[in-house]
């Protein structure tokens, strides 16, 4: 099975995705990357955006797609049976639930949602309960879209911010192919 995995600037939470990304090639699923410009060619406290790149690419055996001209080839050329968007920000599910098309990450859903395949979102983002809630809510209500389940990371001192729990990738996944939303969706989150 060919899954894409798509990365957005969640900074902070790249790092930790990439136990996913291994964690799904080592299952043995055939995961192409894709990554928004900004991972890969930004450096901020929370690591460096070639040293990014080069772990994805050694995990997966593949170049990272960081270009929306390329991820438009997961439409009609090279179809996905299955697209993981995490971290997604609140920035991609605002684009993503308003049809805004500017970025690899955005023409790859947009091109894999064409086709009929479902994509599985991982949220981590600072205005999930703010201005971006209603952008969930109407993500969460669109065919063959899948939220990872997600919660509150630091109700006090961000209590707008949600992370979903990327523990429950694989088992989301499986139920997303099953055309089915796993619940609970929201789930409180203990910071470990």
């Amino acid at each position: 099975m060919k899954i894409g995995f798509a990365i957005t600037s969640s900074y902070c939470t790249v790092e930790k995705i990439m136990k996913n990304v291994l964690e799904l090639v080592e299952l043995g699923y055939d995961v192409v990357p894709i990554a928004s410009p900004g991972v890969v060619n930004c450096d901020t406290r929370f690591g460096k955006g070639k040293e990014f790149k080069e772990v994805l690419e050694k995990i997966t055996g593949k170049e990272v797609v960081s270009d929306i001209i390329e991820a438009e080839k997961f439409g009609p050329k090279e179809k996905l049976d299955l697209l993981v968007v995490a971290p997604a920000t609140g920035n991609f599910i605002a684009k993503l639930a308003n049809g805004i098309t500017d970025s690899p990450v955005t023409m790859a859903t947009k091109a894999t949602l064409r086709n009929g395949s479902p994509i599985v979102i991982g949220v981590s983002t600072n205005d999930g309960l703010g201005m971006n809630g209603e952008n969930i809510m109407k993500l969460l209500n669109t065919k063959n879209i899948y939220f990872v389940p997600f919660g509150q990371d630091n109700y006090i001192n961000k209590p707008n911010s949600l992370i979903s729990h990327f523990d429950m990738l694989v088992p989301t996944i499986n139920e997303a192919l099953e055309e089915r939303q796993i619940q609970p969706v929201l789930k409180e989150y203990k910071k470990k």
